[in-house]
């Protein structure tokens, strides 16, 4: 194979598909539609002079119609007055009126067959630029669907649910540690000895406040004076005896 054939074929790979890349259905389609549509005038233009012909043939044909029968008034009347030089001379135009008849006819038959043709040819442009346009209306609308969905398979590709799992199974796992050590530090702070400590001298103090309010109740008599001031009493001495 020769060099130049393989430099050709990676020319058209290469801008082959470049250009296939580039291609926008929708864009393309649009685009066809218009040229259908701007070829209309044109066509309707093509239309009228094919009928304008047919019209001026018609009005040539009326014409040498009545020139062949006027032509052959005059050849009576020239025949009639004896004037057999003037009937020639009549005769010689009404001759060749008689061709031009025939001629004119042959073409103005052609041109209607020709008019009712290119009406029919307009006719079948239009019904099918119409089919046209709503089979490109319709792909428009695929392509416009196929690019939605192309677009929700990205944004669900990009968005997978493993990726928010595993964010959601870090977050959870970071808050249960931490919610354990805070539970540890409380359990380990109310076992504590100086809570424990603060504990009973709280006691302690409870216990004082009471025998001082007993005191005053004594001191004001609102108390018998041999009732207990509700101190403690020592304990009888290791070898005593308590008297019956």
């Amino acid at each position: 194979m020769g060099l130049w054939i393989r430099i050709k074929r990676s020319m058209r790979a290469l801008f082959g598909g470049i250009v296939e890349a580039t291609e926008d259905p929708e864009l393309i389609l649009q685009q066809t539609i218009r040229d259908m549509r701007d070829r209309i005038p044109d066509l309707n233009n093509s239309v009228a002079q094919v009928m304008a012909t047919e019209k001026l043939l018609g009005k040539n044909k009326e014409r040498l119609e009545a020139q062949v029968v006027d032509l052959d008034s005059k050849i009576k009347a020239s025949v009639k007055m004896g004037r057999d030089d003037i009937a020639t001379a009549y005769i010689g135009q009404l001759q060749q009126a008689q061709v031009d008849l025939q001629r004119t006819i042959h073409q103005y038959e052609h041109s209607q067959l020709a008019s009712k043709q290119a009406l029919k040819a307009r006719d079948n442009y239009m019904l099918q630029m119409q089919r046209r346009t709503a089979e490109a209306m319709q792909l428009i609308n695929q392509s416009k669907q196929a690019k939605l969905q192309e677009q929700l398979a990205q944004t669900m590709a990009s968005f997978q649910i493993g990726d928010d799992a595993s964010t959601f199974d870090e977050m959870r796992d970071k808050i249960d540690r931490r919610a354990a050590a805070a539970e540890a530090r409380m359990q380990l702070g109310t076992s504590s000895v100086d809570n424990q400590m603060q504990e009973i001298e709280k006691e302690a103090m409870d216990m004082q406040l009471q025998d001082k309010l007993l005191q005053y109740k004594k001191d004001m008599g609102l108390l018998p004076a041999d009732s207990g001031s509700g101190a403690p009493q020592a304990l009888p001495a290791q070898g005593e005896t308590t008297t019956q």
